[in-house]
């Protein structure tokens, strides 16, 4: 039975790909406005839990359950209306539309929703201005810095207000310096729109930022409680 209160939860997952097992038997969960960091090894299954509890890879056994209904048990497009709307995401390297600007790729989610674009791009803006970006508005990906795109990424992530944010080693390939301020703003506005973080990391200063930590190895999971 899933906790009361939480939000996303797997349980007993499991998945292989060929010999190699990546996930054996891990059990997760994250109440509302949470920040869990999930960490781990090169290899141990952190990735692979979070495509399982984002929807985007099935376990092969195992159930992941979100707000009461179980994503193992919905269809592709239910999964990825999930996605479009309830859940956001950060990757490593932004992945951020090259051709459009940096506006236009935070109010991206919002488009494809339906959102007209006056009212997207002035809501991207909004959050573009709590992450410290605004002035990057006009210009396209390749104009602006890798400290700087990584926060644009963050926005486009916060934008549809999700009430899950997967992020993946968001501050892999940034100086310690912008890996702070991203993980520093990242953490302050999901907390502040009571969005649950989902993170995955090998960084203990990253770690740090969240409120408890789940450790990956050989794909068993164990919860550690933060000590303050």
């Amino acid at each position: 039975m899933t906790p009361a209160g939480t939000l996303l939860a797997a349980t007993d997952l499991r998945k292989e790909y060929g010999p190699t097992t990546a996930l054996d038997g891990v059990g997760f969960s994250i109440h509302p406005g949470e920040v869990v960091a999930v960490m781990g090894p090169s290899g141990s299954g952190k990735s692979t839990l979070l495509h399982c509890l984002a929807g985007i890879v099935p376990p092969d056994s195992g159930t992941v359950t979100y707000a009461g209904r179980e994503l193992t048990a919905l269809n592709d497009a239910e999964r990825s209306a999930l996605r479009r709307t309830e859940f956001g995401f950060v990757f490593q390297f932004g992945r951020l539309v090259p051709e459009l600007t940096a506006v236009e790729n935070v109010a991206l989610p919002l488009r494809l929703n339906g959102v007209k674009r006056k009212e997207a791009e002035a809501t991207a803006l909004q959050w573009m201005e709590r992450l410290q970006v605004e002035d990057t508005r006009t210009k396209r990906p390749g104009e602006i810095s890798g400290g700087q795109s990584q926060r644009v990424a963050v926005a486009r992530a916060l934008v549809t207000r999700p009430r899950v944010v997967f992020a993946d080693e968001p501050t892999g390939a940034l100086d310690s310096l912008n890996g702070e301020l991203v993980m520093q703003l990242l953490t302050e506005a999901a907390r502040s729109a009571n969005a649950a973080v989902v993170l995955v990391t090998h960084e203990t200063r990253v770690a740090a930022y969240s409120d408890r930590e789940i450790v990956i190895r050989d794909g068993r999971s164990r919860d550690m409680e933060r000590i303050i």
